[in-house]
């Protein structure tokens, strides 16, 4: 075994800066300081051993001047020593110098004062030389019975490793240790006795947890977390077990402890899956999320509750505490009610989804006076949006919500007023009972609404869905409302010229008196100041919007405009009326043309809303029957194709979502039938336990790709050349947020290599963690070296570096092999993930950072260099699969994806196919990534690049 695998118990931060003190100076140090210089001597002596000095000289006369003194620190300063200290000779011969630290120890364990003790045995838990502990071993025995629980509870450790390493020094231990948890009363030791049983004698642990069953909701949380691992392990082994210990995991459930909670609601589910367990479970789950002030727990045990979900038994069990699982709505945190809302979703049923619409109503209604708060708005939004989800999939509901939605158009948050919009829209096409509640609602609150883009929406929906005389004349009365006094260029020259009515006079009012900076009085009448003001409190909605150039709304005014006089003419008979409601619209079309020509908006009108009111001033003047059909027909039937092709793709994703639930049984599958099965069959499932320990430690393991060629060997680097002296090659293994690079170092030569180190530097986001320690390698050995190197964010990153070596007996400087360079691929941290049109276009117009990459490559179908482009980036592709089917020469879609730091990368892929040169031509285009940061951007760039280039191969 090398250096770098053996296992390290103490990590010391070294600075690297200071120089080396020499050997002589150490020695003369230990022996004739005084303690703080002793002290001090010490921790450079392990400081350098710890970096790969040998240091022989100075172990004789520790033991001598150093190894007597009583200090603590000093005391505790050599157990770290001697655990770090060679103990043996090259042959593997213990120094005959260890006797007397041997004698040094035994008396530290008859020590009167317990944190000596309690120390010392800790530090016994770490040797592994038997021939030292085999003289200690009565003097440990005596330890389990001091009066100081901090001594018992290191006894009982000691012990464990030492009945585990060198079981022939200790045979009795598991019924030495199953006496003293008998006997024993404080909880710590108590823990770490039953821990020991458990891994060292199951069934004597199990014969004290029988005994004592009853009592196990009132012992401490620690002693209760190892009994739910014990039982957990029990049951998993030797499921007839499970009557036995199920009531025992109930009762924990109602423990104090969080953690004692969690686990045993965890474990109950894997034990039953009877409704009335999973509903406990679930219960239990619910209360810790609600009791626990942390985010990340709250996350964490609503992913469980999510977990529980997908088991398609266990659905109908959660869907009756639905109410229970909003109560986490309470929680100010955007994320955790994100989830929450989802999962609400997912469980919403016919039975429940009136109580949740009431519930979400309310939260909705609460959000209104709440304005201090940052993610108020996104609440608001994501509130919307489920109610819309509830609306359309329970159509009974939507009579209930649209009135107290609609009150949010006149929103000032203009994210949460548009899905508001949304829905209205959606409602109004689908629901024919409700359009007449929802144009008065609208009617209602048309004159509030604030930003332009709801004005424009709301503008459409009146026009399309007006269809009484009554409602035409409500919107042309508030269309003259919201636009004010026209002609309106006439109107604002006036204003402007001062000529004020009457009620607009600007009243003086009194006269203040301000002091300057220099001292002396001012005064200030408020009529220099007032008049902007009510000028621009007075102006209207509509007017406001037109004055600040945006005429986009004007267009929108002038098809709505044109609607609702045709649907007018086709309803009313007198000639007069409808030669004065069609003049009345042409009139307000042609002062808004009038106000676009004229300097008074700060932007002028662009052409294309020119010729929109122009074609719609012409569509009134002349009334085609065609002209009608399309403004009044055929628009409806566009939405409405749109809404249906919507729908048709979420009951699409809800197939595929549930056929990935359900559990498919081949015909030919074996059953198992659990009482027939071998207790070692039942291992099939994987220990949770065992796999929550690989998952903190980072050794998680992945499931491996679906090519059964893959192996780890695909990811070696080399890092040197074959004929180098010395050879060297990595696998590089990425974890969530670390790399650890395995390399591999071979001595090519026929000399021995001394102080041989891998010097490491990075570039890009990358922070190496600690520096690897030197090698010595005989002639043609090898040996590993590990870096761990921890990453900070998603960009290309490159490790480089050298190995640097002496060659034993030659007088020649250090020698250096140069290393290739380790390139980190992105790929390992970008993951596939959704999000909505509109959030899409806001990002895309938010972020500041865009890569532009050509298409350059061999492939001539559009279609396969989309899912190319797919799988070598790890994107989603937003565009549904029915808007790129078909084929017409060329694509448009967006594609989307997120780091596992939340970085969001997006991407518009904009390709054809050029038909002039023939079917064999290669697909051409560009395609645009934008990025928060410029590194995600570049690094996409390259990746799309270097997937094009192996193409081309």
């Amino acid at each position: 075994m090398t250096a770098a695998e053996n296992v390290c118990y103490t990590l010391i931060n070294v600075p690297m800066d200071s120089e080396p003190p020499s050997e002589i100076s150490l020695k003369n140090d230990l022996e004739k300081g005084d303690v703080k210089s002793k002290t001090e001597a010490l921790k450079k002596v392990i400081i350098m051993i710890l970096n790969g000095e040998k240091l022989p000289g100075l172990l004789m006369t520790i033991i001598r001047f150093v190894l007597p003194l009583q200090d603590h620190t000093i005391k505790k300063l050599l157990l770290v020593f001697w655990e770090i200290v060679p103990k043996t000779t090259p042959d593997g011969r213990l120094l005959h110098e260890m006797i007397l630290v041997c004698d040094a120890y035994r008396k530290d364990l008859q020590h009167p004062n317990e944190f000596i003790r309690g120390s010392t045995l800790r530090f016994l838990c770490k040797l592994k030389e038997a021939e030292l502990l085999e003289p200690l071993m009565p003097a440990i025995r005596a330890c389990l019975e001091h009066r100081h629980s901090y001594v018992r509870r290191n006894a009982v450790l000691a012990i464990y490793t030492i009945y585990r390493n060198f079981e022939h020094l200790i045979p009795d231990a598991p019924e030495l240790i199953h006496d003293f948890l008998v006997n024993e009363k404080d909880a710590s030791c108590k823990r770490n006795a039953f821990m020991m049983l458990i891994h060292a004698d199951q069934d004597r642990a199990l014969d004290y947890l029988s005994t004592c069953i009853d009592q196990v909701q009132t012992f401490g949380d620690i002693l209760q977390l190892v009994i739910v691992e014990l039982i957990y392990k029990v049951c998993h082994a030797n499921p007839s077990e499970r009557a036995r210990f199920i009531r025992c995991i109930y009762n924990l459930l109602q423990s104090s402890s969080p953690a004692v909670k969690y686990e045993a609601a965890g474990t109950l589910v894997t034990l039953s899956s009877a409704p009335t367990a999973i509903k406990a479970a679930a219960q239990c789950y619910i209360d810790l999320i609600i009791k626990e002030s942390d985010n990340n727990v709250k996350l964490i045990v609503l992913d469980r509750l999510v977990e529980l979900k997908e088991h398609p038994a266990h659905e109908r069990v959660l869907q009756d505490l639905v109410m229970d699982i909003l109560r986490v709505l309470s929680t100010p945190d955007l994320e955790v009610r994100k989830k929450t809302l989802q999962l609400a979703l997912d469980l919403v049923s016919s039975r429940n989804v009136e109580e949740l619409v009431i519930v979400l109503k309310k939260e909705v209604i609460k959000t209104n006076n709440v304005s201090e708060h940052e993610d108020t708005d996104k609440y608001r939004q994501l509130l919307v949006r489920t109610l819309h989800s509830c609306s359309v999939r329970f159509p009974d509901m939507a009579a209930n919500v649209i009135p107290v939605l609609m009150e949010f158009l006149s929103d000032s948050n203009e994210a949460a007023a548009a899905d508001v919009l949304e829905f209205v829209r959606e409602a109004i096409q689908r629901f024919d009972n409700l359009r007449m509640l929802i144009v008065e609602k609208m009617l209602e609150v048309f004159h509030a609404i604030k930003s332009v883009k709801i004005y424009r929406g709301a503008l459409w929906i009146l026009g399309e869905y007006c269809s009484t005389k009554e409602d035409i004349q409500s919107v042309m009365t508030e269309v003259r409302r919201s636009l004010g006094e026209i002609p309106i260029v006439e109107s604002e020259i006036k204003k402007e010229a001062g000529e004020l009515k009457p009620e607009e006079e600007i009243t003086v009012g009194p006269v203040q008196k301000l002091v300057t900076e220099m001292g002396t009085y001012a005064t200030q009448s408020a009529l220099s100041s007032s008049r902007p003001t009510k000028k621009e409190e007075d102006r209207p909605p509509l007017r406001g919007f037109l004055l600040d150039g945006d005429f986009f709304v004007a267009a929108s005014l002038a098809t709505t405009l044109t609607k609702i006089a045709l649907r007018y003419v086709a309803l009313v008979q007198e000639k007069k009326k409808q030669n004065s409601f069609v003049a009345e619209a042409m009139l307000l079309m042609a002062t808004i043309l009038h106000l676009g020509k004229s300097s008074l908006p700060k932007k002028p009108i662009t052409d294309d809303d020119v010729d929109r009111i122009s074609l719609c001033l012409k569509v009134l003047s002349e009334c085609s029957p065609l002209m009608n059909d399309i403004f009044n027909k055929e628009c409806r039937q566009s939405l409405s194709q749109m809404l249906s092709a919507k729908l048709e793709e979420e009951k699409l994703s809800q197939k595929k979502e549930s056929e990935k639930r359900n559990v498919t049984v081949q015909p030919d599958d074996p059953i198992s039938f659990m009482q027939l099965t071998a207790k070692n069959e039942m291992n099939c499932k994987e220990d949770q336990f065992q796999l929550s320990l690989l998952a903190a430690m980072g050794n998680t393991q992945r499931k491996e790709a679906a090519d059964p060629l893959a192996s780890k060997l695909n990811k070696v680097t080399q890092l040197t050349g074959f004929s180098d002296p010395v050879y060297a090659e990595a696998y590089v293994h990425v974890n969530q947020y670390d790399i650890v690079l395995d390399v591999l170092v071979v001595n090519q030569t026929s000399d021995t290599l001394q102080n041989c180190t891998l010097e490491l530097a990075t570039l890009g986001d990358l922070k190496l963690v600690e520096k690897p320690s030197p090698l010595t390698l005989a002639p043609h050995d090898f040996a590993n070296i590990k870096a761990n190197v921890k990453v900070a964010s998603t960009e290309n990153g490159i490790i480089f570096g050298n190995i640097v070596y002496d060659v034993s007996g030659a007088a020649s400087d250090r020698n250096c092999v140069v290393l290739s360079d380790i390139h980190i691929d992105i790929m390992d941290y970008i993951q596939p993930a959704t999000c909505t049109d509109a959030e899409f276009r806001q990002m895309w117009a938010e972020f500041e950072w865009e890569n532009k990459v050509t298409v350059n490559t061999n492939m001539i179908d559009l279609n396969d260099y989309l899912q190319h482009i797919l799988k070598s980036t790890n994107m989603k592709c937003l565009t549904p699969e029915k808007a790129l089917s078909g084929y017409c020469g060329f694509m448009a879609a967006n594609l989307y994806a997120r780091s596992i730091f939340g970085e969001d990368a997006l991407a518009n892929v904009s390709i054809e196919k050029p038909v002039h040169q023939g079917p064999d031509a290669a697909v051409t285009g560009h395609i645009r990534i934008r990025a928060k940061s410029q590194g995600m951007a570049l690094s996409l760039g390259d990746k799309i690049n270097l997937s094009q280039k192996k193409t081309n191969l």
